[in-house]
């Protein structure tokens, strides 16, 4: 019998299709036609999980959310004992950079989508809700970091947690560009760490 595919994994199928076509030639090219041939199903059944390509896009960006999300804590749950607030923050930056092809991926659909957003008020919702989470515990390790006398305690978290989201959005940039090896990126970002985890030193 051939194998049964629930609707809930169809429509990840569906979310994927759409990520290899705006990370290969951008989401201007993600039409439903082209979706439906790369997920290799017809645009009418496609239509019977997406009646629109508003609402395709929407569940994509939510499911490669959700995927980065699970890349993080695998990294951070592969580390031995208990990861220090340093350690956890640079697990979750290197995740955010373009280290291998599948991270390279994801931010080339991750930009596709941040230039649609701009004009699209549901795509832009997962900006406004999503940063303010990730600046939350950014600045969460950066506060246990003060707490262990690894981080001046001059330092204000939420700040500290916004110019790292910003630092590594903009080495992730030179790095899809090229400017910078992607391992240059992450040897900057390790840099920026050393300065803010030195204790009552100034960077």
């Amino acid at each position: 019998m051939p194998k049964r595919v629930d609707h809930e994994e169809r429509r990840q199928q569906i979310a994927e299709a759409l990520w290899r076509i705006a990370a290969a030639r951008g989401l201007e090219h993600a039409s439903l036609r082209d979706v439906a041939a790369e997920a290799g199903i017809s645009l009418g059944r496609l239509q019977h999980y997406f009646a629109s390509k508003g609402e395709m896009l929407v569940f994509a960006l939510d499911h490669i959310s959700g995927l980065g999300e699970q890349r993080i804590l695998a990294r951070i749950n592969t580390l031995p004992a208990t990861p220090s607030p340093r350690t956890i923050l640079r697990e979750c930056l290197a995740e955010m950079l373009p280290l291998d092809a599948e991270s390279r991926a994801a931010n080339l659909v991750q930009i596709a989508y941040f230039v649609r957003a701009v004009h699209d008020e549901r795509l832009r919702r997962h900006a406004k809700e999503g940063i303010p989470a990730l600046q939350a515990l950014f600045a969460d390790q950066v506060r246990a970091g003060i707490e262990r006398g690894e981080v001046a305690p001059e330092r204000d978290p939420q700040a500290e947690a916004t110019l790292l989201i910003a630092l590594t959005d903009g080495l992730t940039s030179f790095a899809l560009l090229d400017v910078y090896a992607p391992e240059r990126a992450l040897e900057l970002i390790d840099h920026h760490l050393d300065a803010l985890f030195s204790g009552n030193r100034q960077p």
